[in-house]
């Protein structure tokens, strides 16, 4: 029983061959495609005002010089997203409750928003290590400390995205599985499960947007400390 519990967060399989990347490119497919006219349907409208409110939250605390990173920031964000709340849907497969995922997400990310400080301005960026009016004798601790901060941040990102997920999954199907067992011996209590469960799934639907949103937000940040 408690290994059928994590069977749903192992990467499907057809003859062999993982499955992820399909469920990983799926979510596109349902977005819809834009033509030559500039409104096509209210679909199409409904996405454009989406995306553009998207795309003006995330740019908001950046300077005009991390704008540049919109389109990179913002499809990461619906990519998240739709993933994420894909994932809540029956018999499905979530691919961001995978760590190395999220980590492949995380680190190249990170990764650049580093860079691009060192290329940039590498006094500034090197600055972060050590506070201003740091005692003489804390400057070595100091810069260690600073230093593991700055590189666990990827990893930081990767596991809060794949704990809060997986954390709401298993009480997803624990309490599933608790109210299938109750029925027929106490439905009232079968009842009252049931109604936790309704309340925990819209709990994790603003989980699964809220997430996405801070992923991409932190990495906005990081962002911003680089320009």
């Amino acid at each position: 029983m408690n290994l059928s519990f994590f069977d749903q967060f192992s990467s499907p399989t057809f003859l062999g061959i993982p499955l992820i990347l399909i469920s990983m490119t799926f979510p596109a497919l349902l977005l819809p495609s834009l033509g030559n006219r500039w409104i096509t349907s209210r679909l199409s409208t409904l996405q454009l005002w989406f995306i553009n409110l998207v795309t003006k939250q995330l740019m908001m605390p950046l300077h005009n010089k991390g704008h540049k990173w919109a389109l990179i920031l913002t499809s990461l964000m619906i990519f998240l997203l739709l993933i994420n709340l894909l994932g809540l849907l029956p018999y499905t497969f979530t691919p961001t409750t995978q760590l190395s995922m999220n980590l492949a997400l995380a680190f190249p990310l990170w990764l650049a928003t580093l860079l691009t400080g060192l290329r940039n301005q590498p006094s500034a960026s090197l600055g972060h290590l050590l506070p201003e009016g740091t005692p003489t004798p804390l400057i070595p601790a100091l810069i260690m400390i600073e230093t593991t901060s700055l590189l666990i941040r990827p990893l930081a990102l990767g596991v809060r995205l794949t704990a809060n997920l997986t954390a709401g999954h298993l009480l997803i199907q624990l309490i599933s599985t608790a109210t299938m067992a109750l029925f027929s011996t106490m439905p009232a209590v079968s009842m009252l499960a049931l109604l936790v469960l309704l309340l925990l799934t819209i709990l994790e639907v603003a989980v699964a947007m809220i997430q996405a949103y801070v992923f991409v937000l932190l990495l906005s940040l990081y962002l911003q400390e680089n320009i």
